[in-house]
């Protein structure tokens, strides 16, 4: 089997993978399988693979490829990036492991993280200091600013708590917000126009779906302030990318603190790399210590689960009678 994703290396110090001696042969991918080709090559010879969160989209072309392989587990509520269909029809069960791990306030905390260091500046200030220039911005204060969430689920309920403390007006707007809904969060729901043209920081917090995608679009920046600052901690792919980089660059909007992107990892020569006026993360609105030692520790008792016929959280159930 195979922990896919590992980038930091940490996967096998955050839970006690030595219950599976015996059962199975435990590899660590560290590095990104960034095409096809090079996917299929490296995960052709298992059995069983280890998915955290989306980071290998599992695609039916991929999955195609993959003759040995019998079980996946996933961490998080969805595996938007895999064709479950082309799973369940090669008869490979797909586990989600995580279902019991209680919500994390991880990526509310990287979205205020953002918010704050787009609003003074910090990054940009940390490199000016180090190269001995000082004081070169002057920020902007947060109470009594508008702060616009795009969606008021879980993450953007907490952030609309931690909103409140700042002495910030809240406002919000997704498609099946109700005025109710919001009102009992403390939140005032407006339409999505004055929502745009309304906030001072507009933080992103919709779920990724076809309808989501490029949400935020040149429209809806054109309807901004210029003083306005965006924060995407929720999926790269509900801001048009191009758009938000044309509003950047001409001034059109003050700034932006992203940590998700249309295509991760972002590319060093993305332009969005070359602006001061953007604070830039790669994708750690869930990476916290708590996060994946929870995510890890639930792999293992999935693949215990698994070894014994007993899997968790069958995503696609009607394969059971097939594989135990």
């Amino acid at each position: 089997m195979a922990v896919l994703d590992d980038y930091l290396g940490v996967s096998q110090a955050l839970a006690d993978w030595s219950v599976l001696q015996g059962l199975c042969q435990v590899d660590v991918i560290r590095h990104a399988l960034p095409n096809l080709d090079e996917a299929a090559q490296t995960l052709a010879p298992y059995d069983v693979l280890c998915h955290l969160r989306e980071r290998t989209a599992m695609t039916r072309a991929l999955i195609e490829r993959l003759p040995n392989l019998k079980f996946m587990t996933v961490t998080g509520k969805a595996h938007r990036t895999m064709d479950l269909t082309a799973a369940t029809e090669r008869g490979i069960a797909v586990s989600n492991v995580s279902t019991h791990l209680k919500a994390s306030n991880a990526t509310p905390e990287m979205t205020w993280a953002l918010i704050l260091a787009a609003a003074r500046h910090i990054p940009f200030e940390d490199r000016q200091l180090r190269a001995g220039r000082w004081q070169n911005t002057l920020g902007v204060l947060l109470e009594g600013k508008t702060l616009g969430l795009l969606g008021l689920g879980r993450v953007g309920q907490r952030v609309a708590a931690i909103g409140q403390a700042f002495g910030m007006l809240l406002i919000a707007w997704s498609p099946n917000l109700t005025t109710e809904a919001a009102a009992g969060f403390g939140v005032q729901r407006v339409d999505k126009g004055a929502l745009f043209a309304q906030s001072d920081v507009l933080s992103v917090h919709v779920v990724l779906s076809e309808r989501s995608r490029h949400l935020v679009g040149r429209a809806e920046l054109a309807q901004m302030k210029r003083t306005a600052l965006l924060i995407n901690t929720a999926r790269g792919p509900i801001v048009d990318e191009s758009a938000l980089v044309e509003a950047l660059a001409c001034g059109r909007l003050a700034g932006a603190g992203l940590d998700v992107f249309e295509h991760e990892p972002l590319a060093p020569d993305h332009p969005l790399c070359a602006m001061d006026q953007v604070v830039l993360t790669p994708h750690l609105g869930y990476g916290t210590r708590e996060t994946f030692e929870g995510f890890y520790r639930s792999t293992v008792q999935g693949l215990l689960a698994y070894f014994k016929g007993e899997p968790l959280e069958l995503l696609n159930p009607q394969v059971r009678s097939a594989v135990f």
